[in-house]
This record gives structure tokens, sequence and C-alpha cells, in this order.
């Protein structure tokens, strides 16, 4: 329930903190008192959108909260999905607007986007405005009714479930059919291709081998010469650094190095041994080097062919190296495979979407009989209600068409109504009054109340275009809706205004600057000159003020 309301700055109403009681609670006050800018504030929290036209003092920023106590378990759920801490016994919910304009949403002082808050505002508040009524004229929310009353939500997640299934494989089939029918436009374009790849058959890395083939053949005689040239003054038969090492060790033959190195760390006959190994095996890999190469101008011309068709068909295809064209050849392939094959995945798809089909279709009869069965007993509690409230002839019964598959089931709804004798049935919203439609409105949340955890209610003169022993009546029914939600109304009815356990008044009155309005709680003694007020205009006389005593005392607590 609405445990505190508090406002800063928004339109005429400067700071008021209003705290609310369990039960019945009425709202009044004169024609532009502000009771519309206490619901628009409370519409804040919902998410609606912040007008910065709203804020009062332009100086500082606009601020609206509510605390709301024992919040329901579904919203625990969504705080905890979002990372917002749950308290089971108070949560609070705040909106802010800046002097800039700028709107700000917090749960239990954790920002939030608009999305999020209205989430978990719905949990908590609805608010009842005229306009609200029109909704019962839209067959979606008439659905939305008899599923509610029918506790269908159960079979509705099962059925939506599958449907999300089947639309999805649905979907997915389509595509890969258009990709197929696509891919057979172009199988003669994806051959052309495939077959030049065929013929050239690209490999991962060859391009490299290739030119480094290519470097090698086209300077082979140098390199060849070199290369003897090379072994030639390291290991050859003339003067060369094997045989100035072999007369480097000759001549030190004769130095006694134990007296130059007594510690024989510095051998300089093994190391001389080691150097003539390592030249002569330098020398042995130069000649063999060159023995492999040749002078082979047929192999060169072979090579440079083979590179030229590599970037030739790379620049034709519109790759960047070797190992693209060698990825494209492969999926080219792949689609020329899946074009011409027998499209045994498909068919499999869609043996799994006929199995899904049978499924949602049975899930879709549970939810229909679900329904049918709920709208009977909703139409004959429904008629009960409203019928003593002027409504002595009233007929109301719930028309369920099955037809195409939806997101919400094959049912289409539509509330049927007469309120004549003699009249027959028709749609509610080609028929009704604004006065029929507040009250078959009001008995509609009066059985949800009964039979759904619904959250505080707000009616905003749903009483319009009554009066008299009908208000009064109506105002015993919300009075009973209190007994398990909490319900507030605003109202201009003295009948309506003394059903409740608590009166709300909004007044304004004027400063030194400007014109600010006011909420407050009335004592007994109030009330009964509200009431009073309500009942003879501005003139209070002992008849009005008797008049609201018995008002008050027949209040059906």
């Amino acid at each position: 329930m609405l445990k505190k309301l508090s406002i800063d700055n928004y339109a005429l109403i400067d700071k008021s903190s209003i705290d609310f009681l369990e039960g019945f609670t009425t709202i009044t006050g004169e024609t532009g008192a502000g009771k519309s800018i206490m619901l628009d504030a409370l519409s804040l929290l919902m998410g609606s959108r912040a007008d910065s036209k709203a804020m009062g003092s332009k100086d500082r920023k606009m601020v609206v909260e509510g605390i709301f106590t024992y919040p329901d378990a579904s919203i625990e759920k969504i705080c905890e999905e979002n990372d917002i801490e749950w308290d089971p016994q108070e949560l609070i919910i705040r909106r802010e607007i800046s002097t800039s304009g700028k709107s700000r949403g917090f749960v239990n002082d954790t920002p939030v986007n608009l999305s999020l808050l209205t989430s978990v505002a719905e949990g908590l508040l609805d608010i009842h405005s005229q306009h609200s009524n029109s909704l019962l004229s839209k067959p979606l929310e008439q659905l939305a009714i008899i599923d509610s009353y029918g506790e269908n939500h159960k079979q509705l997640e099962e059925y939506k479930e599958v449907f999300h299934k089947y639309v999805t494989l649905r979907n997915r089939i389509k595509k890969i059919k258009e990709s197929i029918a696509k891919g057979k436009e172009n199988k003669e374009y994806i051959t052309f291709r495939l077959e030049q790849l065929d013929k050239l058959k690209p490999k991962k890395g060859e391009l490299l081998s290739l030119e480094r083939e290519a470097e090698l053949l086209g300077d082979a005689d140098k390199i060849k010469s070199d290369l003897y040239e090379a072994q030639d003054l390291i290991g050859g038969s003339g003067n060369s650094a094997i045989k100035l090492v072999q007369n480097a060790t000759a001549i030190l033959e004769g130095v006694d190095f134990e007296l130059l190195d007594p510690s024989g760390e510095n051998d300089i006959a093994a190391r001389l041994d080691s150097l003539k190994i390592e030249l002569r095996d330098i020398s042995d890999t130069l000649e063999n080097f060159g023995s492999k190469i040749d002078s082979d101008p047929a192999r060169l011309d072979k090579v440079q062919a083979r590179i030229d068709s590599l970037y030739e068909v790379m620049k034709r295809f519109k790759v960047k190296d070797e190992e693209e064209l060698v990825d494209l050849h492969q999926q080219l392939k792949e689609e020329l495979a899946a074009i011409s094959g027998d499209n045994t995945d498909v068919t499999k798809l869609e043996h799994l979407l006929k199995d899904l089909a049978r499924e949602l279709k049975e899930k879709a009869e549970v939810l229909s009989e679900s329904r049918i069965k709920a709208s009977e007993r909703f139409s004959e509690t429904l008629m009960e209600k409203i019928k003593p409230l002027g409504l002595p002839n009233v007929k109301f019964q719930v028309e369920i068409q099955k037809g195409k598959m939806s997101a919400e089931g094959q049912d289409s709804v539509t509330f049927l109504c007469s309120f004549n004798k003699n009249h027959p049935l028709q749609s509610i919203s080609e028929i009704a009054s604004g006065g029929e439609i507040a009250r078959v409105m009001l008995g509609i949340k009066s059985i949800m109340a009964e039979s759904m955890n619904l959250p505080t209610i707000i009616f905003d003169e749903i009483d319009t275009g009554v009066s008299g022993e009908i208000a009064h009546k109506m105002g015993n029914m919300m009075h009973d809706m209190s007994k398990t939600i909490q319900v507030m109304a605003v109202t201009h009815l003295p009948q309506v205004a003394a059903s409740g356990d608590e009166q709300l008044k909004v007044y304004k009155d004027d400063d030194k600057e400007k014109t600010v309005s006011h909420i407050k709680m009335l004592s007994t003694d109030e009330r009964i000159k509200e009431i009073a007020g309500m009942i003879s205009g501005t003139s209070i006389n002992e008849a009005a003020l008797e008049n609201a005593r018995i008002l008050l005392s027949s209040n059906n607590k």
C-alpha cells in the first residue's frame, strides 16, 4: 500500500507530505484546487512524461517520492534482476526533475531508467482515470480482464512459450528457403567462379614460397658463383682460411703455453682445432648449397606464371591474399553443395514445425476452455455487482471467437452489453454512455479486487454522471473493495466522500508571492463541514451539517 507521498516544487504544491492509511480514502476539494496535480505527481512515479513547465520554482529541482509498504513478491524478482536493494517491508520510488529539465528515477535510491521505474510502479499503483474507462472497449484489454479473472497466467505462459518457439522456427525455415531460392538464382554465377578456382587450386602459403623460389632462380648464376668463391676462400686448395689456421697451429707448437697460462684456462691449441672443424663444416655446407643451385629458365618461367595467375585471380575476386582466395574457394563449394543438395535439413525442420503446431493448438485449446469457463462466471458476477448501481436491466455477456493464432492465443474477446429491456446485446463500446461504462468498470475492478492481489488503486472521479442513491452504492462498493486492497477516490459527490474511512482535502490559498495548493487529512468535524459544503454549496446551514452527519454515520464500515 501507499504509505506516504512527498511532493516538492510541483506545480502549485510547494512542499507537501501526505500519510495514507489502509482502507478507503476519499479526496475532495474545489475544482482547480489541485486534486489533479496530486494525481499527476503520482503519475510521474509511474513513468509518465515529465514536463519542466510543471516545476513551481525554477531555481530548485522538482521531487516526487512515494513510500510503499509490503511490496508484492513479483517486484522482488525485478529488483534482484536489476541489482536493486530489496526490503520486503518497504519500497521507495522517487522521481527528480532538475532545473535544466533532466529527469531521473530511483527505486530504493538506485538510479533506474523510466522503463524499469514503470515496471516496478505498475505492481504498486493503479490510477484509474476517466480515460481508463475507454480501455474497456479495446479487445486486448477485455481479454486481459478475463485472463486475470480466470487465473490463466500459467496456461498463457505455457502457450506463449510454444508460440515463441513456433514463430522462431517458422521464420528460420522461411529464411533458409529464401536463401536456397536466392542461391539457385545465382547457381550459374557460383559455378563459373568455382570452375576458375578449381582450375587454379590455390593453397595457403603457396604465394610466399613461389616468390622466394622465383627470387632464387632469377639470381641463380650469381648466387652459385658467390657460394663457390666463398667456399674456396674458406677451404680451397690455395691460401684458404683453413690453411692459414693450420699454419698458425704449426707455428704455435713450439710455444710453452704453461709458462704464459699456468691455469690452462686459454687452451689455444684446442680452440684452433675447433676453429678448423667449424671452417671445414662451413666450407662443406657452402659447397652443398652451390651444388643444389642450377640456372633453370624454364622453371623460372613456370613459377612466375603461377605467381601472375594467383595475383590476377586475387584481383578479379577482390581478396587481399591467397588465404582469402582459398577460403572463398571452400565457401563457393559449400554454397553450390547447399543449392544442389536435397534440402534434408529443411524437411526435418518442417516436420518439427508441424509437431510444434500441434502442441500449440493443444495449448490454445486449453487456454480457450479456461477462458470460456471464466467468462461465464465473470458475466454472472459482474451483473450482480452492477445491477444495484442504477442498471436494473443490464445484461452482460463475454463473446469469445476462435481465430488465427497470435501471441495471446486463438481467441478474440468482445464484451457485449444491453442496459435496457428488450434490447439486443451489443459491443459495450457502441452502446454504453460514459456513466454506464464507469459503473461497469467499477464493477470489474471490484471483482478483480476480490480475486487478485491488485496494487493500490486510485479512482479519479469514476462517479461522474451519477448522483443520489447510486453514488452512495458506488461509494459502498469502493469501501468493500478496500477490505482487500488500499482504495482512494477523487470525488465531487458527498455520498462517495462520506463512504471513506478517511478523507483528504485539497485546497489552495494565496501568500504574498503566489498561489499554493495544500493537502490535509480531515478530522471528523472537518469532514462534516466539508461534506456539508459539498451538499449545500458555499452556504453551510444546520440542515446541511445534519445531512453530512447522517451520511457519515451510514458509512458501511
